[in-house]
């Protein structure tokens, strides 16, 4: 056995179409949008009765994707869009960027606000971490090499 990719990675959001809209912003090309839902879903979510609006977003190097879902039923269970960086569990994620200042002022017009400030790692990156849509925790990386 071994591992093939990491396929996407998920997030659960209110506002679908605003979410779409902001990680369009972002760069990120929106592949398909569905609603899953039947007895199928629920054997492998464990969640019974599951209905949820999904839409699959994509990096432009097509590598990797953003699984935005807005579930119908059963109804959100728990929030943890305001927890600090230094909470447990699946927190953030971060995507690179040419121009981390353009794709910031892109984004404040979306909404999205910085968290604490745009610093640079030696002479590797410049670095920063936003709340988006609904305050998820999204994390900026610009190359300078």
């Amino acid at each position: 056995m071994a591992l093939k990719r990491m396929d996407n990675v998920g997030i659960v959001v209110e506002d679908l179409g605003g979410a779409i809209d902001f990680f369009r912003e972002l760069g990120l090309e929106l592949e398909g949008r569905a609603t899953i839902e039947g007895e199928w879903a629920g054997r492998v979510t464990g969640l019974a009765g599951q209905r949820v609006e999904i839409a699959m977003m994509r990096t432009p190097d097509g590598h990797n994707r953003l699984e935005l879902s807005r579930f119908l039923s059963p109804p959100v269970a728990a929030d943890h869009r305001t927890a600090p960086v230094n909470a447990l569990g699946y927190l953030r994620v971060m995507f690179a960027v040419d121009d981390i200042d353009e794709t910031l002022e892109k984004l404040r017009n979306r909404g999205a606000q910085l968290v604490g400030e745009v610093v640079q790692y030696k002479d590797a990156y410049r670095l920063c971490y936003i709340r988006g849509p609904e305050g998820l925790l999204i994390g900026l990386a610009q190359e300078l090499s």
